[in-house]
């Protein structure tokens, strides 16, 4: 299997981890950072099809193994392909930073939540753990 179609496998099933304990934080807390993960209210192009339950769970899946195979990609050169934490520490940055994409749409969770910016990151920690982790593993 190639290393590209492998890569899509990864940012699929990460993807699925980051849904999982998304919507585990919000039952076990009840924080609504979890439904930034299907929010494109604040993408002009794609928010006449966020009315659609399918279109923000497909655009959730679309941005992880995106995200996935450009991360793995940009870190060859470097020979940082294989390492965890590069995976952990820009997709936990990198989510903290865009949090704050909660201040264009009137969906929870609030853009001043402290609470709810801390699940999202966290939960994008994990995320790029998932990510690291699979790689470091399959390729």
């Amino acid at each position: 299997m190639t290393i590209f179609l492998k890569l899509i496998i990864i940012g699929f099933i990460s993807g699925m981890i980051l849904a999982a304990s998304g919507k585990i934080i919000r039952l076990t807390t009840g924080n609504k950072a979890e439904i930034l993960l299907y929010n494109m209210d604040y993408m002009p192009v794609l928010k006449k099809w966020s009315a659609k339950w399918i279109t923000g769970i497909i655009f959730h899946y679309i941005t992880c193994i995106v995200s996935a195979v450009v991360l793995f990609y940009m870190l060859v050169p470097f020979g940082w392909e294989s390492n965890i934490w590069p995976y952990v520490l820009v997709y936990t940055a990198g989510s903290g930073v865009l949090y704050f994409l909660s201040l264009l749409t009137d969906k929870p969770p609030a853009s001043d939540s402290f609470s709810s910016w801390f699940y999202w990151t966290f939960s994008h920690a994990i995320f790029g753990f998932a990510v690291g982790s699979l790689i470091k593993w399959w390729i």
